[in-house]
Parts: C-alpha cells; structure tokens; sequence
C-alpha cells in the first residue's frame, strides 16, 4: 500500500524541493537506478549517477535555478507539473541581473517504488541559449 509521504505527487514535491536548493545529493536520493532524463529537445540521459554529474554541471551554470510551481496533475504514477523555470547564467560564478532569465515549463514525472523513473521536461529553452551566445 502506498502511504502519503511515498505517493507520486509527495516524491515528485520532495524532488522539486531539493531542485531548488540545488541539493543534487537530495535529488540523487529520490531517483530510481536507472533514472531516465529526457531535456525538451528530446535528449535522454541515463541512470541516476549520469544525473548527479548532469545535475552538478548545471548548477554550476545556472547556480540558482529554480521551478515556481503553479500547477500540478496526478494520474496514478503520473505526475504533471506546469509552471514557471528561472535562473541566472553565469560562466564565472557571477550571478547579474542581465543574465537572469525565465521561461514556461511543463514537467512529467514517472514515479515507481518511491522514485523517479522518469523526469521530462517541456520547456523553451532559447531565454538562456541567447545567453550563453551573447557571452560566447
């Protein structure tokens, strides 16, 4: 029997939370073995260490991203998220207003046995790769 704080939607929640802390050791916990990462250009990535290394390149680019939840759907192991992702990129650890950026996002979940199987991301990604081309 699955309990509250193992239901999809929970475990989905804890994962956006240590996502906005940047805890990658916290996301890390919470995705299954062989986590499957697809981007919203349909690039997949396999397997939860993958991730961990992932994880940590990207916040060193983007060292405070961040998802503003507005919306969330849960269908059996399914779980919607729709919302808003933002950050600031930076190359040399400097966080300016000039490079925050922020952009509609839409996330699917796949939860099974308590982790995330699958994280999915929809979003458009061309706010922060006009950044990354202006400071080539």
């Amino acid at each position: 029997m699955e309990s509250a704080t193992n239901s999809p939607q929970s475990v989905t929640n804890a994962f956006v939370r240590a996502l906005n802390r940047q805890d990658v050791e916290g996301m890390v916990a919470l995705m299954s073995p062989g986590h499957r990462f697809v981007d919203s250009l349909g690039n997949v990535v396999e397997g939860r260490e993958k991730m961990r290394g992932g994880w940590l390149g990207y916040f060193k680019i983007v060292p405070d991203y961040a998802l503003a939840i507005e919306e969330s759907f849960a269908n059996g192991s399914v779980v919607i998220l729709l919302g808003v992702a933002q950050g600031t990129y930076t190359k040399n650890g400097q966080l300016t207003p000039e490079n925050h950026w922020h952009t509609p996002i839409a996330l699917r979940a796949f939860v099974e046995d308590g982790l995330i199987a699958e994280w999915r991301v929809y979003a458009d990604n061309e706010p922060i790769r006009k950044l990354m081309a202006k400071s080539g």
